[in-house]
């Protein structure tokens, strides 16, 4: 006979939902994103990171409630997750993510958006005649490189006489600006798995030369394909790509006469590699030289103990490629080098990654450095000041300073700092000198410094992470959302003149004017814009 004990009683119930501890996790996140927003002073970039941290964090925070301590019904926890991952896999079905806005704002686009990817078809063009009203571009910001140009005498008045655009088509994805000579106007562009440089007719678009490399650079954060822009100097066009191949191409039919690996010629000691945003730097050519910005140390290498020695700056020579020398240790950062001449001594300026540096522009020899806060990337030109003094600025909350180099006769070198302030804080767009004043875009805002003493003098107008040129009397914006912007540069007060639509979408390239051609583009498209100015052309 089989014996049974009492029946077993069921389990207790779990007891009421626990609503307050899913309050308290929601209240955390906010109180999170409060001290963010609101506590020790953070660059906007870093707030936007870390909210976007906060964020994600939250999302497998509600999950663990909702599955471990929620005490809701089991189907009803189910029906919660199920339905949060088919919301979030829709998401993921219909967008894609395109990188981030210069505050680091993510930025999606639809997943059947048209792909940004060009074939490589071209056509070559020879005897181009010349075009009225154009003038020469040759390099990144222009001839002098420091974003001033002296004309031509542009017109406000956009209402009435709109600028014309010429033409417009879809560019493969990079952040290269325009060199132009001639009818000749050349960028740089991501087509597939090569980086390119094309060359296109300045008043048509149409597609003249292509040059290719197999190599490919594409980051989360960065974005895709080349950062630097070409420059043209004779006849020959030097390409700077984000991986490192540095080219040169004749500038009538784009055949390739050299190329150089910059970052194996970087080695100095271990291991060296591409920046983590890419190389950006623009060439710079200087008589029979060929100067670029130089790889990155290899962190990881060096943390485990492994002695690594990058070159910040190289020369090569013009015509055959060889390397003539390589200067500094500390590896490349993202500006572009810079001819200058300071104290009687003419040299190569680099803006690296904890310092500027004057460089000897026979050999390399380091002639001074003056150092500069780390751990963000240094990317503005230096601005010459007048006589002897130089402006540098980066953004991530860090601010600019203005230095003057002392050089005395027994050959000692010294960089003093006249004035350090956070009120210009040029993250990736680099600032203008005009009458005494410095403009720039400051965390996304254009400001003006007096020049002499860094003080500001005013702080207005939201274009974002774009670039300005100095245009005779008037300071040309391309702003990040893609609008053309015309400001009166006076310290006095902000005041706008004039702005027109040029591209939609994303736009950190800088703008190119070649006389009366403004040429503008963006990860997505290109466009050419003729602008009205006081005595036209034709």
């Amino acid at each position: 006979m089989k014996l049974e004990g009492p029946p077993s009683s069921p389990p207790p119930p779990p007891g009421p939902p626990r609503w307050r501890l899913l309050g308290l996790i929601l209240l955390t996140a906010v109180a999170a994103l409060l001290v963010i927003w609101l506590g020790p002073q953070l660059s906007r970039q870093h707030r936007m990171l870390r909210s976007l941290v906060t964020l994600l964090c939250l999302i497998p925070a509600l999950w663990l409630w909702l599955l471990a301590f929620s005490r809701l019904p089991w189907r009803t926890r189910w029906r919660w997750l199920v339905g949060s991952l088919l919301v979030l896999g829709g998401l993921a079905a219909c967008f894609r993510h395109r990188g981030f806005t210069g505050d680091m704002r993510p930025v999606f686009e639809w997943r059947w958006a048209p792909s940004r990817l060009l074939e490589a078809g071209t056509t070559q063009a020879t005897g181009l005649p010349p075009l009225p009203g154009a003038a020469e571009f040759p390099q990144f910001l222009g001839p002098n490189r420091q974003g001033t140009l002296p004309g031509p005498a542009l017109t406000a008045g956009w209402e009435k006489l709109p600028p014309r655009e010429l033409w417009r088509h879809p560019v493969g994805t990079a952040w290269s600006g325009f060199a132009i000579s001639g009818r000749r106007a050349i960028t740089q562009e991501q087509r597939g798995e090569d980086e390119c440089a094309v060359c296109y007719d300045l008043e048509t678009g149409t597609a003249q030369w292509l040059w290719k490399s197999a190599s490919r650079y594409t980051n989360q954060l960065a974005g895709e394909g080349p950062r630097a822009t070409p420059t043209i100097s004779g006849d020959s066009v030097f390409i700077q790509g984000a991986t490192g191949v540095l080219a040169c191409v004749d500038l009538a039919t784009g055949a390739e006469r050299w190329r150089q690996d910059v970052v194996a010629a970087g080695v100095i000691e271990g291991k060296c590699q591409v920046q983590e945003w890419g190389i950006s730097a623009s060439p710079c050519v200087e008589g029979d030289l060929v100067i670029v910005g130089g790889p990155e140390r290899d962190e990881k290498a060096r943390a485990a103990g492994t002695r690594c020695e990058a070159a910040a700056v190289l020369a090569f020579k013009k015509q055959s490629g060889e390397l003539v020398w390589k200067a500094g240790r500390k590896g490349g950062a993202y500006s572009s080098p810079l001819v200058a001449d300071l104290a009687g001594v003419r040299q190569v300026l680099y803006f690296g990654p904890s310092h500027l540096a004057g460089y000897a522009l026979t050999d390399g020899a380091e002639l001074w450095t003056h150092p500069w806060p780390g751990a963000h990337p240094h990317v503005a030109m230096p601005v010459l000041a007048g006589g002897d003094d130089v402006v540098i600025s980066s953004g991530y909350g860090t601010g600019s300073a203005r230095l003057r180099l002392h050089h005395d006769p027994a050959g000692a070198w010294r960089a003093e700092e006249l004035w350090r302030t956070n009120r210009m804080k040029a993250k990736f767009s680099n600032p203008v000198l005009h009458d005494g004043h410095l403009y720039g875009l400051d965390d996304g805002v254009l400001a003006c410094l007096d020049a002499r003493t860094g003080d500001l003098r005013w702080r207005d107008g939201k274009y974002r992470h774009g670039q300005a040129i100095l245009v005779g009397k008037w300071l040309l914006v391309m702003a990040e959302e893609g609008d053309v912007v015309l400001v009166d540069p006076a310290p006095e007060a902000w005041r706008e003149i004039a702005r027109f639509k040029a591209l939609e979408g994303k736009t950190w390239n800088p703008p190119a004017l070649a006389g009366e051609y403004l040429l503008v583009r963006n990860d997505v498209q290109a466009a050419c814009f003729r602008l009205p100015v006081s005595s036209p052309s034709r």
